[in-house]
This record gives C-alpha cells, sequence and structure tokens, in this order.
C-alpha cells in the first residue's frame, strides 16, 4: 500500500497528516517486529495522541512496516489530551499520552475497554528542551526558579538579576523575554508544571496540569512544533519542547540545574538519568510512573510518553495488532532507534515491566 499522508476525522477530531503503516513479522527475543499469533492481522488501527512522540513513532512506523505487508494504523499526532479523549470515546485503538490517565480519566477509559482496564505502558523517555533565541547569548544556564520566574512572567527582561546570576560573567541583553507555552491541552506541559512545583513551588504558584494555567505566561501556540517554530521566529523568545523538536529545529538549548545544583546539558543520556529513579505507582500491569524531578544526577526536565491500550476488550483483530505493534515498540528493535532520535530509552527496570503486560495484552 501507499506509504503517505491521510485524512480521517475521529469524533470530529480532525486527524491531519496521519501515518500509514504496513506490518508486522515474526520475531520472539523482542530483536523486531513480533506479530501476537506468529501472523499478519490484516486491518486497519487508528491511534492518536502525543504529539512528543511523534518523531519516534515515524521511526517505528518505518521499522515496523519492513517485515510485513498488508496492515495499517493511522497516528495523528493531535496532542496528549485529544488522544485520550479519542481513546475513551472508542474512535481510537490506542492512543499516546505525555502523563499517565488521571483519576477521573480512568473510569471512563476502563469503561471503554469493557472487559478489562486501561493499562498506561510507559514507552519512550525524553528531555523537555527549554529553547531560546537570544543573539549573542550561547550557552544559557538557568536554574529551575529562574525558569519559573520567566514562565510565570516575573522576570521580564534577558538581564534581569536572577538570569545574570545564573550566568556568571555573561554579558545580557536587555531584550524583554517572549515567554511561548503549549495552546493545547499537552502532556509536556503536565510535566513541566510538574517540575516547577516540586522544585519552585515559593514562585511557581499555578496548578500542574496539561493545561497552561498562568494567565500572564506569554503567547500560546499549538503543538510542539508550533512552540519549536514560534521560538526560531522571534529574538528574545522562550519555550518549550522534546530535544527532537530542539534538535530538527537547530534551537538553542539551556542547561537546567538539577537537584545538585550543577547545570546540566540537555541530552538523551542526561534524561534516562533522571528517568531511571522514577518509580511506578500503577498497579498490576498499569505503569503509571512517579518521576523525580529533583534527581541529583542527569537532566531534571523529563517525561515519560505512554501507550494508553486496553487490558482486555478490544475487538479480536485490533487487540492482536496493538499487541503486535507494541511488542515492536518496547522491544530491542524499537527502542534502538530513540537515542538518535533525541528520545531515552526506557531504563532496563521500567523496560521489562512493560514488555510482560505487553505481553499480557488479549
Amino acid at each position: 500500500m501507499k506509504n503517505g499522508t491521510r485524512l480521517a476525522a475521529f469524533g470530529g477530531v480532525a486527524l491531519v497528516g496521519a501515518l500509514s503503516l504496513t506490518a508486522c513479522g515474526t520475531d520472539n527475543n523482542g530483536a523486531g517486529p513480533v506479530a501476537a499469533s506468529g501472523d499478519c492481522v490484516k486491518t486497519t488501527v487508528n491511534a492518536a495522541g502525543s504529539s512528543a512522540q511523534a518523531n519516534a513513532m515515524s521511526e517505528w512506523i518505518k521499522g515496523y512496516q519492513q517485515s510485513c505487508a498488508g496492515s495499517n494504523v493511522n497516528y495523528s499526532p493531535s496532542g496528549s489530551g485529544a488522544g485520550v479523549q479519542a481513546f475513551t470515546g472508542g474512535q481510537v485503538a490506542f492512543a499516546g499520552s505525555d502523563s499517565a490517565l488521571k483519576p477521573e480519566e480512568h473510569g471512563p477509559a476502563d469503561a471503554r475497554c469493557k472487559s478489562g482496564k486501561a493499562l498506561d505502558l510507559p514507552m519512550v523517555g525524553g528531555p523537555i528542551a527549554i529553547v531560546y533565541n537570544l543573539k549573542g547569548v550561547d550557552g544559557l544556564q538557568l536554574s529551575p526558579k529562574t525558569i519559573a520566574g520567566i514562565f510565570a512572567s516575573k522576570i521580564k527582561t534577558w538581564n534581569d538579576p536572577a538570569i545574570a546570576k545564573d550566568n556568571s560573567g555573561v554579558k545580557l541583553p536587555s531584550t524583554p523575554i517572549k515567554p511561548l507555552h503549549r495552546s493545547d491541552d499537552s502532556g509536556t506541559t503536565d510535566n513541566l508544571t510538574k517540575f516547577l512545583l516540586a522544585t519552585a513551588p515559593d514562585v511557581w504558584t499555578f496548578p500542574g496540569g496539561k493545561t497552561w494555567p498562568a494567565p500572564a505566561g506569554g503567547q500560546g501556540l499549538k503543538g510542539s512544533d508550533g512552540v519549536s517554530t514560534g521560538v526560531k521566529q522571534g529574538d528574545g523568545s522562550i519555550g518549550y519542547a522534546e530535544l527532537s523538536y530542539a534538535t530538527n529545529g537547530k534551537l538553542q538549548t539551556a542547561k537546567v540545574a538539577n537537584g545538585s545544583g550543577s547545570f546540566s546539558e540537555v541530552s538523551s543520556a542526561a534524561a534516562s538519568k533522571a528517568i531511571a529513579g522514577a518509580q511506578v505507582s500503577g498497579q498490576g500491569n498499569d505503569l503509571a510512573l512517579t518521576l523525580d524531578y529533583k534527581a541529583k544526577d542527569g537532566y531534571p526536565i523529563v517525561l515519560v510518553t505512554y501507550e494508553i491500550a486496553c487490558e482486555k476488550g478490544l475487538p479480536s483483530e485490533q487487540a492482536k495488532f496493538v499487541k503486535s505493534f507494541l511488542t515492536y515498540t518496547s522491544g530491542q528493535q524499537g527502542q534502538s532507534i530513540l537515542s538518535g532520535l533525541g528520545y531515552a530509552p526506557l531504563p532496563d527496570s521500567i523496560l521489562t515491566k512493560v514488555q510482560a503486560a505487553v505481553k499480557g495484552l488479549s
């Protein structure tokens, strides 16, 4: 079949730029695509959600389609909030989300699965880069309190004393700061605001969550690509996006102080160090994680992107396909491509639990 762009609609949500996929082969050691039954599942599966994982999903699709023809999946990077809503409404077989299901989301999601529960399955980790555009200033360093002050619009110029303190000896211009944030419900926003709550509660007096909470927190733009483009086009601007977007857009990224007070470069390896301290807070095969935003080692602003999937209860062909695809993404081959894209592969301590949970899907 043709690989390319599709346009579909799930419950009024426009799915633009959906990705086509052919799939799947067999491999019992997780090194390649694995079909749940050992055979290709000739069906079409729809999925939607996290734009943070869109670049990973694109590469997973390319790798997965090499093994078997006859199966299709459309993934729309519509944002975590929209993806969860589409999953709960029964419009997609699985959803990508940059944060685990909230307690108020679990009930409707479980009901959608009918004979089983909805599971949070961590699939890819990564750093949230603080991206900026400031002429003449490279290697910017920012503490959590300074980041909180900037996005709360309490720090308004680039030569503010708080920024100068973080960047001793650096000549900073008096350029006005133009903070940019996500206008759509976003798991990336959820993780950034949770980081600020954990590390700078005296400065960041707003709640965490997928919806941007600071009324005076600058301009809102849709998607990680929108924020990245906005930063690239505006001198004095600052925003946040996954490292893959920063890398693809050739954007400047700030070093961020971790729990030890050391300023860490943003990188996949540094993010993996921080993610290794995460604890499983879900029950059974639900692998919702609690991240340690005060980690003393590595880059501290991290997220883990989940696939929200039914443990049981999908129509048979969909269930087989989802199990096959997630077996691939959580396997050796699927995880091995992530570092080159600016993501962080899951630590073994978490990955083995994910693989066992995926094996139990039916």
